[in-house]
């Protein structure tokens, strides 16, 4: 409607024009009405019936749109995440013998000092950091580095395809969440924390959507047994009370605003 250089009388369900270079116009997704300017440029000369019109997505189908691009977000910011850390193990590793070397002079500072004051054999925690700092192999910060661009890439992938809403995406989404829920509930066994289990309670909701919802691997019958249609005639059609007649709202629009002295 917003498209169409004039909006006729049989047009009424979907605009009403209001004579002063503006027109009302439904949204087909909400159905709200809205004021409108008339288009500078129109792409048709009168409304186009519903078969032509380019129609949105409501209902279940536009839930299901919201909530992938939700997931998208979140398997992006994973991406993020992952990628980093796969550049600070690279980092690592490629100043791993300086930092080596780096640590143990500062080790051995700090055993000359406990020596000379009398306190030789006791850990403190920059003792332990240096330990364990001490401890890192390269071939250990290799596999963790590869394991992050692995995952990071992953992630990614699974973010640009359910932000498209590719099905491929759903199914590799899915897969990747079952297998790693595992680990999850080996760590909630290793340590009880509040992010822990949120984290795989998000995460299994997630599964059981896309698993139940988005019907994979022939759950539900599959997405062939999934029936979005809408009358689109009986939509436009339908009166939406408590909203005014298109007619009537261009009278109450129009109606000029009562003196608020005249009432009392």
């Amino acid at each position: 409607m917003a498209a169409a250089a004039r909006v006729r009388r049989e047009d009424a369900n979907l605009g009403v024009e209001l004579g002063d270079g503006r027109r009302l116009g439904r949204c087909l997704r909400c159905d709200a009405w809205l004021v409108v300017p008339q288009p500078a440029r129109a792409r048709f000369d009168v409304v186009p019936p519903l078969s032509e019109l380019e129609l949105p997505r409501r209902g279940d189908p536009l839930r299901d749109a919201i909530v992938l691009r939700l997931i998208a977000i979140e398997r992006a910011f994973h991406s993020v995440i992952f990628g980093v850390l796969a550049i600070a193990l690279y980092v690592l590793d490629s100043h791993l013998t300086d930092l080596h070397n780096a640590a143990q002079r500062v080790r051995d500072q700090l055993d000359t000092v406990a020596a000379q004051s009398g306190r030789a054999g006791s850990r403190t925690f920059l003792d332990s950091g240096i330990q364990h700092l001490l401890g890192l192999h390269g071939k250990t910060i290799t596999v963790l580095a590869a394991t992050a661009t692995a995952y990071a890439v992953i992630e990614g992938v699974e973010a640009v395809g359910l932000w498209h809403e590719r099905r491929w995406a759903e199914y590799l989404t899915a897969i990747a969440t079952a297998g790693f829920l595992p680990f999850e509930v080996h760590e909630l066994i290793d340590r009880f924390t509040v992010f822990r289990v949120g984290g795989f309670l998000v995460n299994l909701a997630l599964l059981l959507f896309l698993l139940w919802d988005k019907r994979l691997f022939g759950l539900r019958g599959g997405p062939s047994a999934r029936d979005d249609t809408i009358d689109w005639r009986a939509v436009v059609n339908r009166p939406e009370p408590p909203r005014l007649d298109p007619v009537e709202l261009v009278a109450a629009l129009r109606a000029p605003v009562a003196d608020a002295s005249a009432t009392k």
